[in-house]
């Protein structure tokens, strides 16, 4: 091993660890067990509470039925990941020499270190977002698939609205929360990640809105869900304010369709809470959706989706048939044909992965570095062989 000589004996016993084979064996079999218990849990806690908690983490914990404390009982794949690459990067500084004979290991390595660092990248900045169109309709708006966020909108002008947000995480914080823009501010009395509302009992307490839906019905704590075939159903009880006057407490929710609104100076504001979205620059307005299937079963055949690309700022305005394996790329965002409703809404994924070429490039390295590695290898045999 190449050693730096200015090493103590604890500082070289340490370096041969982090670059010994027996450390990468334990964590490839780290991660094969790790992808097994992610794969075992998605049954109750769906694919992305599963890979949050057990590929994306830094430490398993686990929770006694019963109690309210975690023990630490697992590596997460963050950490697994994160030692592995330093013992890879280690390796190729202490076991190979910078020559040419070796160049395609140093490939091979750079591939792999390259592979697991996407990965890091994709986990912590990817974003995931949907894109429902139906036949006819244009949008211009990304929804998260669970974050939600208050609304307030100023609908006192006809064909306009002036319309502000306040994310999930934020009302979680509570307080008082200033809406830019507008003269009101948001006081955060009860925050609900996830909840169940019904009818008020005669025993029941008095309820802590005042104005609105709220004050007729009771709202129930719920345990957060985390599977990806279930909805939190977020709520809130919020108190707009506006120069020192209060316009009572309000119950919002997911679960409430009914507008409900208030007027301050004459302008009139409504009052919901809605599935999280984000604002496009350009629009796709759904031309055509097909639905096709294997000739006598209901097996999916085939989804795609022929959607007009409209960006003034660009001056673009195309079709683009989006189907399985052939998604759109545009600036930055790939739009994935995910699933539909009935034969006239289409459900787009929406993936804004900075990342995404990450793992082609390394793939490429590994195959150079293992293709290079091999005819080096063989011209060393055959000029043995001819000696």
């Amino acid at each position: 091993m190449n050693l730096p000589t200015s090493l103590s004996q604890l500082g070289r016993r340490i370096w041969t660890t982090l670059a010994s084979l027996q450390l990468t064996i334990t964590c490839l079999a780290l991660l094969i067990a790790l992808v097994f218990l992610c794969t075992i849990a998605q049954v109750e806690m769906g694919t992305l509470g599963a890979v949050n908690t057990y590929m994306r983490s830094w430490i398993v914990w686990w929770a006694p039925k019963g109690y309210a404390f975690q023990v630490p009982v697992f590596p997460g794949g963050a950490l697994v990941g994160f030692v592995l690459t330093l013992n890879l990067i280690v390796a190729l500084i202490v076991r190979f020499t910078f020559s040419w004979k070796k160049a395609g290991l140093w490939i091979v390595h750079l591939g792999l270190i390259l592979l697991v660092a996407g990965e890091f990248v994709s986990g912590s900045m990817q974003v995931e977002h949907r894109m429902i169109i139906r036949e006819g309709e244009t949008v211009n708006f990304l929804e998260s698939y669970r974050d939600t966020e208050l609304v307030i909108r100023d609908v006192s002008d006809p064909g306009y609205e002036n319309v502000f947000t306040v994310p999930a995480a934020r009302l979680a914080k509570g307080g008082v929360i200033p809406l830019k823009g507008s003269p009101l501010s948001v006081k955060v009395a009860r925050y609900y990640k996830n909840s169940a509302m019904g009818p008020l009992a005669p025993e029941d307490h008095a309820p802590l809105a005042t104005r609105g839906v709220g004050a007729t019905v009771k709202v129930t704590e719920l345990q957060v869900e985390s599977a990806e075939n279930k909805m939190n159903q977020t709520a809130a009880l919020v108190e707009p304010m506006a120069g020192g006057q209060s316009y009572g407490v309000w119950l919002v929710s997911t679960m409430l369709g009914a507008p409900q609104s208030f007027i301050h100076e004459g302008r009139t504001y409504i009052l919901s809470m809605r599935i999280q979205r984000q604002y496009l620059p350009y629009s796709l307005s759904l031309k055509k959706f097909r639905h096709d299937v294997y000739p006598g079963t209901d097996i999916p055949k085939n989804f795609s989706s022929l959607v007009q690309l409209q960006n003034p700022t660009r001056g673009e305005d195309r079709e683009v048939l989006i189907y399985m394996n052939q998604p759109l790329r545009y600036q930055g965002r790939t739009f994935y044909q995910s699933g539909f409703e009935g034969d006239t809404i289409t459900i787009l994924q929406v993936v804004q992965n900075p990342g995404w070429l990450l793992p082609y490039i390394s793939c490429v390295l590994v195959t150079i570095g293992l293709l290079l590695h091999f005819i080096l290898s063989l011209r060393r045999s055959m000029a043995r062989r001819s000696a």
